[in-house]
C-alpha cells in the first residue's frame, strides 16, 4: 500500500504538468484559429466563388501552393495531377502524421443567393454545366490551409513532422482519366517520409455548426459504380410487337434491382443502396430503340455483402433481358472502398476532440451510405475521419438541403471548429506515446 501510495505522489506531478500541458497548448490553438477565421472565410469565399472540376483545379492549386511556400513549408505541385503536398518537418523527431483536404467542385448550378455564387460554366461529359462548390470542399481547402499556417508558426513545438494533402477529383476524375486519391498515392503521397496516421475531416450541411460525429470502424460506405446496356430490336412505336423494346425491358430490370435490396439482403447486418441515375434510350417518340443504357451506383458497408450483390445485379439484369427476348451487357467498377476508421486510433482521438472542443460537441453515429475516397488512405495507414457541422444553429436538419444540390449551404461559422481539432489532433498525437497498431483494413470482415 504503501508503495502504491508512493507511486502515486510521484506520477501525480507529471499528469498533472502533462494536463496543465495540453491546456494551454489547446488555448494557444484556440487563440491561433480566432486570429485566422477571417482569412479563412475569405479564402473560402475566393475558392467558392471561383470553383473547378476534378483534375482542372489549378487556380485552387497554385493559391495553396503560395500560402504554403510563403510560410516556408517544403512543397509539391502536380501531384495525383494537379495535387498540392505540403511537408512540415518539425524541429524535434516523431511520427508523421497526414491532414487531407479534397479540392474539386460538382457539375451543378448554384441557387444559393450569395455575393461570392458561383457564375462559372464549363464543358463536362460533352456537356455545358456550371460549376459549384456543392459538397463542401471549399470548405475543407480553407480550414487545411488556416491549419498549416497555425502548425507553421508553432513549429518549435512539433514532435514530429506534418504532411498537407490538398487532393483533386474527390468526385471522381473526368471520364477516361485517373484521378483521386488512388493517383495520389501511386504518385507517393504516403512515402518519404512514410505517414503514420492520416486524418480528414467532411463538413456536413445537416449537422450544427460547433460540432463533430464520427464512427469507429466501417463509416462510409463502398461506392462500385454500373452500367446495363440492355439490346433488343428496333421497331415502330405503333408496332411494337414486332421488335423488342429494349426501355420497356430496363423498366423492369430497375424494378428488379430494387428488390435485390428490399427482399434479398439482410439489412440487419449493414444497409444497402442501389440507384439507377441516368438512362440513355431512343431518339424520337414514335421509335422503339434498338438499345437503352443505365447507369447506377451500389453503396455498401460490408464486403461479403458487396460481392453478393454485384452478383444479383449480373443476373437480375440479365435474367430479365433473356425473359424478354433482349441481352444485356453488365458492367461493374469499385470507384471507392468502405471508409474504415482505424478503432484503436479512434478510441485514442476522441477523448482530444471532446477536450478541445466540449465532451457535449462530440458524438458517435450510425454508418453513412455515401462515400469518400479517403477510404484508399486507409490501406496505407491506420486513418480517422469524421464529420464537422456545417449547419446554422437551430435549423431543422431534416430541412438542410443536401449535399450535391444547387441550394447547398454552408455556414462558415463550423470552419474553426475544423481548424482547432485539426491542430490538436497533430500536437496531441505527437505528443502521445502509446503506440497505434497498423490495421489490414483490406482483410477485415467490415
Amino acid at each position: 500500500m504503501k508503495a502504491i501510495v508512493f507511486l502515486f505522489l510521484i506520477y501525480l506531478p507529471i499528469i498533472f504538468f502533462a494536463q496543465k500541458k495540453a491546456t494551454d497548448q489547446n488555448e494557444k490553438i484556440i487563440s491561433a484559429a480566432d486570429k485566422i477565421e477571417a482569412k479563412c472565410i475569405a479564402w473560402r469565399r475566393d475558392i467558392h466563388e471561383h470553383p473547378e472540376l476534378g483534375n482542372n483545379e489549378f487556380r485552387t492549386a497554385k493559391l495553396i501552393a503560395d500560402h504554403l511556400r510563403s510560410l516556408s513549408i517544403e512543397v509539391k505541385e502536380g501531384v495525383g495531377k494537379t495535387g498540392v503536398l505540403g511537408i512540415l518537418r518539425g524541429t524535434k523527431p516523431g511520427p508523421v502524421i497526414a491532414l487531407r483536404a479534397d479540392m474539386d467542385a460538382l457539375p451543378v448550378v448554384e441557387r444559393v443567393n450569395l455575393p461570392f455564387a458561383s457564375k462559372i460554366k464549363t464543358t463536362y461529359n460533352g456537356q455545358q454545366v456550371g460549376v459549384m462548390h456543392a459538397c463542401g470542399h471549399d470548405t475543407h481547402v480553407s480550414i487545411l490551409m488556416s491549419v498549416a499556417e497555425i502548425l507553421a508558426g508553432m513549429k518549435n513545438d512539433l514532435r514530429g513532422t506534418v504532411k498537407f494533402v490538398f487532393q483533386p477529383a474527390e468526385e471522381g476524375p473526368p471520364e477516361g482519366e485517373d484521378g483521386g486519391a488512388p493517383l495520389m498515392i501511386k504518385d507517393g503521397v504516403m512515402d518519404n517520409p512514410k505517414v503514420d496516421v492520416m486524418f480528414g475531416l467532411h463538413i456536413e450541411s445537416n449537422i450544427e455548426i460547433g460540432k463533430i460525429e464520427y464512427k469507429p470502424g466501417a463509416f462510409m460506405a463502398s461506392s462500385d459504380w454500373f452500367v446495363i446496356k440492355v439490346k433488343g430490336k428496333a421497331s415502330h412505336g405503333s408496332q411494337p410487337w414486332l421488335g423488342v423494346d429494349p426501355i420497356a425491358i430496363s423498366a423492369q430490370i430497375i424494378q428488379g434491382l430494387q428488390n435485390i435490396v428490399s427482399r434479398e439482403t439482410d439489412l440487419t447486418k449493414a444497409p444497402a443502396v442501389i440507384s439507377v441515375g441516368k438512362i440513355e434510350g431512343g431518339v424520337r417518340s414514335n421509335i422503339i430503340p434498338e438499345e437503352c443504357i443505365m447507369y447506377g451506383t451500389v453503396r455498401t458497408l460490408d464486403s461479403k455483402m458487396q460481392l453478393d450483390i454485384h452478383e444479383k445485379i449480373k443476373q437480375v439484369a440479365s435474367k430479365i433481358a433473356e425473359a424478354g427476348g433482349a441481352t444485356a451487357e453488365i458492367e461493374i467498377k469499385t470507384k471507392t472502398l468502405v471508409t474504415y476508421n482505424d478503432p484503436e486510433l479512434v478510441k485514442k482521438t476522441v477523448p482530444l476532440l471532446k477536450t478541445a472542443i466540449g465532451a457535449e460537441n462530440v458524438s458517435e453515429r450510425n454508418w453513412v451510405t455515401g462515400a469518400e475516397d479517403f477510404s484508399y488512405y486507409g490501406q496505407k495507414a491506420p486513418s480517422f475521419f469524421f464529420y464537422l457541422g456545417g449547419m446554422p444553429k437551430g435549423n431543422d436538419p431534416q430541412k438542410a438541403p443536401p449535399h450535391h444540390t444547387p441550394d447547398f449551404f454552408i455556414d462558415e461559422a463550423g470552419m474553426k471548429t475544423g481548424i482547432i481539432a485539426f491542430c490538436n489532433l497533430v500536437f496531441d498525437y505527437m505528443n502521445s506515446q502509446t503506440e497505434i497498431v497498423k490495421p489490414t483494413t483490406n482483410k477485415k470482415p467490415f
